[in-house]
């Protein structure tokens, strides 16, 4: 251990304070991304006295399931001066915030090592519950306040680069959802089955697929989760190219530029594949039969969301079948229309993907400045 470690112990407190007279209705819960988010549980008939309160500068907590989910979720309540949640959320604050910052603290539980070491002590019941002593000894580092402001300053800034970056791909995105309504609504259209537009992938189908020439390294393995509506540059998973060759009928390569969406679980999840990645079985490869077509598909898919999630069928768990999205009807303009639309959404998507790609190196950016912590000196 470096000197400078000291246990998460020595250095928090638990807070206990109750919603007893009901003056706060601002009810949060926690994910296992580390962040607070609005609470979707049914609260009617619920006494909400008994909920803890949580003001700005504490931190929430949960226990529960931490082998099962292999994150600890805990948050720094920061956007908020106060909520309530859930009574079985330990919250506790910093003792002393001269000796070390709340803001350099969420840094040490935001990093993957901490999650790490977080399932290694879980260990209680079936789904892995960490003990509450345990987590108090967990150690960090702990350099001087000087030097944690000057970690924390240099991290708040790429944190806040990455936020600019997402809200200018949401606003450029709104722009294009504003073109494509005005060319749907104010042109006459001709219906169209997607079929007539797309063709269709699933995973799990090719028994013989050779990879890519150019892959040196992994190849990048496609999840649902990795869908994130926008372009999708990296995922979650890698194989060797040996594992992917070697998976058979267990694989198959989607192409760049064309389009994916979630077909389980989270319904209707779109995204532009921005290199080759490796299907996987939660996800629906989309092809435009026309490459110029892409932009107009992608965003009539996202345009008609609802309509997307209700072609789901099932009754345990809902799917979205290929033959069952293919029957989905399209609004097409003309071509003259079209091409329009296209001149001006295709530099829109490439202004998202340019986005995106500065997105992927802050992150990169990020986990190295979270990496870094356990070299700080006092």
């Amino acid at each position: 251990m470096k000197s400078n470690y000291k246990k998460i112990g020595d250095f928090i407190e638990l807070v206990d304070k109750r919603n007893k007279d009901l003056a706060i209705n601002l009810l949060l819960g926690l994910s296992v991304s580390k962040e607070f988010i609005p609470s979707v549980a049914n609260t009617i008939g619920t006494n909400m006295k008994n909920y803890k309160i949580i003001r700005k500068g504490q931190f929430a907590c949960s226990v529960m399931q931490v082998r099962r989910d292999k994150k600890m979720p805990v948050a720094l309540l920061q956007d908020f001066e106060e909520a309530i949640i859930s009574q079985a959320y330990p919250v506790f604050q910093i003792k002393d915030e001269t000796i070390l910052l709340p803001e350099y603290l969420m840094m040490w539980f935001t990093r993957s090592e901490f999650d790490r070491e977080a399932c290694f002590h879980a260990v209680g019941g079936v789904r892995g519950s960490l003990d509450w002593e345990d987590f108090l000894n967990m150690e960090l580092p702990v350099p001087s306040i000087e030097k944690q402001n000057e970690i924390v300053k240099e991290y708040n800034t790429v944190v806040n680069r990455i936020k600019l970056n997402e809200q200018i791909n949401q606003k450029l995105e709104e722009t294009a959802r504003a073109h494509y309504k005005n060319l749907v609504k104010e042109n006459q259209c001709k219906e169209y089955l997607l079929k007539d537009l797309c063709s269709f992938q699933e995973g799990y189908v090719n028994p013989s697929q050779k990879i890519p020439n150019y892959f040196n390294g992994n190849v990048k393995w496609l999840r649902a989760n990795d869908v994130n509506g926008g372009f999708i540059l990296d995922s979650s998973r890698t194989l060797t190219k040996e594992g992917f060759e070697s998976a058979g009928a267990s694989a198959l390569l989607f192409a760049p530029q064309t389009i994916v969406i979630t077909k389980s679980g989270t319904i209707g999840r779109l995204g532009i594949l921005g290199d080759y990645m490796c299907g996987n079985r939660a996800v629906i490869n989309i092809k435009p039969k026309e490459n110029h077509n892409l932009p107009f598909i992608f965003f009539s898919l996202k345009f008609n969301y609802n309509n997307l999630v209700d072609l789901a069928v099932g009754s345990a768990q809902k799917n979205l079948y290929v033959p069952i999205l293919a029957t989905m009807r399209i609004q097409v303009p003309s071509k003259e229309k079209l091409t329009s639309f296209y001149l001006i959404a295709k530099n829109i998507l490439k202004a998202m993907e340019l986005q995106t790609k500065e997105i992927q190196k802050l992150n990169e950016l990020k986990d190295l400045l979270l990496s870094k912590m356990t070299k700080v000196e006092a």
